[in-house]
This record gives structure tokens, sequence and C-alpha cells, in this order.
């Protein structure tokens, strides 16, 4: 039986040149595995904390030398020893070391960091890949080739994710699920590739934001659509049927005093216009998913919403239910949505995060994987949207390598399934 012989935790930087951590672990048999942790802008108010050093001297006080020196000081006291492959063990060691319910004493970046990388050791030791090492630790379905998650790329960055051009923090391509997933990766890129030419032949702002998504100077969010809609136009792919579009409304981020305020018209929109107005668009360009389109406390406008347009749209939750069991409990009791967006540091283990996968899947609900708009060429949580059995995995636009690194793996493992027993 392997034992943990050595962690050791490191500041590095993410793909917005900001500090995060970085773990490697060793186990006496000679295997090691090295994990990052990525961090989010926009954020669920109830989602588990990074620490940061708050030292204005350095990096303008996002330093992270404190979560690194509790890796290397406190978590690596109790960790060294341990079975690799006992991650339930584990992640409640770290759970109990922490003792608060955000993870605000040791920090989610340090905790999540030892959680992921003991997950990847683990599965290293079992001489198995990532996800069929987790596939088959929980009890999951077996990957297959053919049940890939489906790919959600965000074209249109803005909000948080943007440079402040539009309200709305990512506007999705979703290519049909009945494509694998190697090809729904080449029509996501076609169409983002065709969706840069229209701009620059409108001589629009073609830069990209921290997703790779473009970042254009438009009017309104409908102006986003619009240009998504041209963009599958000018290719041999049809909308409704080849792709489909999403939004995440972020609407936490324009929520004031009761009200929405966005730049389509003057006037911000009580909770009820702007539902009129989120099932208008619905109806208009057929959307697959609305992402938190209320705010995460207006939860009966959540509720009236699902009502509305929950039969045949994903109302996916994620500032509203931060990964969390208790909250997806919430939803469930009181029908707010039907998918539940799932980020490991939005909650900080590894089992945890688990937990709250198959609470989903138990109640019907769909599971979108998701990386963070600060992320690093990680990628392993492409493994973990494979092994979990993921609906879809959402990791950006097709541009960025630490963005493209995560689809590569997903083409990768759909190689690899499909070559086995070959």
């Amino acid at each position: 039986m392997a034992k943990i012989k050595a962690l050791h935790a490191r500041e590095i930087l993410d793909s917005r040149g900001n500090p995060t951590v970085e773990t490697t672990v060793w186990s006496d048999d000679d295997h090691g595995a090295i994990t990052s942790i990525p961090s989010g802008a926009s954020t669920g108010r109830l989602e588990a904390l990074e620490l940061r050093d708050g030292d204005p001297a350095r990096f303008n006080g996002l330093g992270v030398m404190k979560a690194v020196a509790n890796v290397n000081n406190i978590i690596s006291k109790y960790v060294v020893g341990q079975d690799p492959t006992k991650q339930n063990t584990i992640d409640q060691i770290l759970i109990n070391l922490d003792g608060t319910t955000n993870k605000s004493k040791l920090g989610s970046n340090a905790v999540l960091s030892v959680s992921q990388s003991v997950c990847e050791l683990g599965a290293q030791v079992a001489n198995l890949q990532t996800y069929d090492y987790l596939a088959q630790k929980y009890g999951l379905v077996a990957p297959s080739s053919k049940r890939l998650p489906t790919p959600i790329f965000n074209l249109i960055n803005g909000g948080k994710h943007g440079a402040g051009n539009l309200d709305f923090q990512e506007f999705h391509l979703i290519p049909s699920s009945q494509m694998n997933f190697k090809k729904a990766l080449e029509v996501g890129d076609m169409i983002y590739q065709a969706l840069k030419k229209i701009l620059t032949a409108k001589k629009a702002i073609h830069s990209v934001g921290d997703e790779g998504g473009f970042a254009p100077n438009l009017y309104t969010n409908v102006d986003a659509l619009e240009l998504l809609s041209e963009a599958v136009a000018a290719t041999i792919y049809k909308a409704n049927q080849d792709v489909y579009f999403g939004l995440d409304v972020a609407a936490s981020s324009f929520y004031k005093n009761g009200k929405y305020q966005i730049k389509d018209r003057q006037e911000a929109y009580a909770p009820q216009e702007f539902a009129k107005y989120l099932i208008d668009l619905k109806k208009q360009y057929n959307l697959l998913s609305i992402e938190d389109p209320f705010d995460q406390d207006e939860w009966k406008h959540w509720v009236a919403l699902y009502q509305e347009l929950g039969q045949e749209t994903m109302i996916v939750g994620d500032d509203l239910l931060v990964t969390n069991p208790g909250l997806l409990t919430k939803a469930i009791q009181s029908h707010a949505c039907n998918a539940v967006l799932v980020k490991p540091n939005q909650i900080g283990t590894i089992s945890e995060t688990v937990q709250v996968v198959k609470l989903a899947k138990a109640n019907n609900f769909s599971v979108v994987v998701s990386h963070r708009s600060g992320d690093t060429d990680e990628d392993f949580i492409a493994d973990f949207a494979v092994g979990i059995g993921a609906d879809y995995a959402k990791f950006g636009a097709p541009n960025r390598m630490e963005r493209v690194t995560k689809y590569n793996r997903l083409s990768f493992i759909q190689e690899y399934l499909s070559a086995q027993g070959k």
C-alpha cells in the first residue's frame, strides 16, 4: 500500500497574472502529481473563500504565501503518511483542520490544491487514468467515448470576463449533444473563427476576454446574440439543429436596489419585467440554457422562471448554488432550477464536489462542470468532467492555452477510450 511521503506548495501565476497555489505530492512508490488551482472573478457570496495575503506591496495584495505556508507547515503534517487512494479520509482531514463552513481558515485554494493533487496521485498509484479512477472510486458510470460531456463555448465575453462592454457575462455556443466530442470541438472552433472574421469586417473590437471569447464594443446584449447568429449562418451549420445558444446572465453583478440595470434600455428592469425580457430572448433565439438569470438571493424569481421555462430550457445555478449540497437541496425542494454548475474550488475538496454531483444526478439535474476565469494550464477538470459523467463541460472559448488544454485533453480522452480493446 502506497503512502504519501512528501507534500510541497508554491506560489505561481494564473492566466490573469495573479498568484495562485501549485501543490506537488509524492508517494513512497515513486509516483508524483502536480496540481494548480483556478480563481474566479465572478464569485458567489456563499462559495468557499480563497486565502489572499492582503499585502499591498506584493501583487496588489493578491499574494498567496499564507495559503502556501498552510499547505507546507500545517496540512503536510497530517497528510504525509496517508494512503493517497483514501480520498474521502484525506478530504475529511482537510475539512477538520480548517474547521470553518467556507474554508476561510486555511483557504480554499490551499485545501483544494491538496485534495486535487491527492486525487491525481491516487489515480497514478492505482495505475488508472484520472477520469477512470474517479468513476470507479465513486461508483459512477464507466466513461465511454460516446458519452463525453458536450462542450459549452463562451464565444463572447462580457460582464467581469469582458472589458465593461456588455452586462451579461457569457454568450454561449452549444453544439448538439448528438455529435461526438471531436466533432463538437471542430464545430465550435469553425464558428469562433467565423465570428472573428465578422468582427474584423465590421471594424469592431475583436480582442479577447478572460475566457478567450471576444469582447466587442456593442450597444446592447442582444447585439451579441445577433453576432452569434450571424457567425453560425456564415458556416455550413444550422442554428437550432447543429448548434444552440445559451447565456450566463450573472445577474447579481448588475442587480441594485431590487432592480436589474442593463444597457438594453435606460430604465432598470423590475424582476417581473426582467423575467419577461429573458423569456422573450428565449423565444427569439431558442436559448438552450440560461445561467444565473436572477440575483443569488432572489429565490422566488428563480422559481417563477423555472415554472415558465424549466420544461424546455436549462436554468443553471452557479452563484445561486456555489457547488454546495445544502443550497442544491434547497433548489431541488423549491424547484428553482434544473441544472447545477460544478466548480471544485467553490466547495474546496474533491469528495464534497462529487457529493454535489451525485445529489444532482439523483434528482435529474443536468451537471455542467466548469473552469474559472482565472485558470492555469492544469487539465484535471477535463478528467473530472468525464469521470463524474457530466452532461456539459464549460471551459471557455477554443482560444488561450489555459482553455484549449482542457479541450485537447477531452479530445485525447475520446481517442483513448475509442482505442481501448483494439
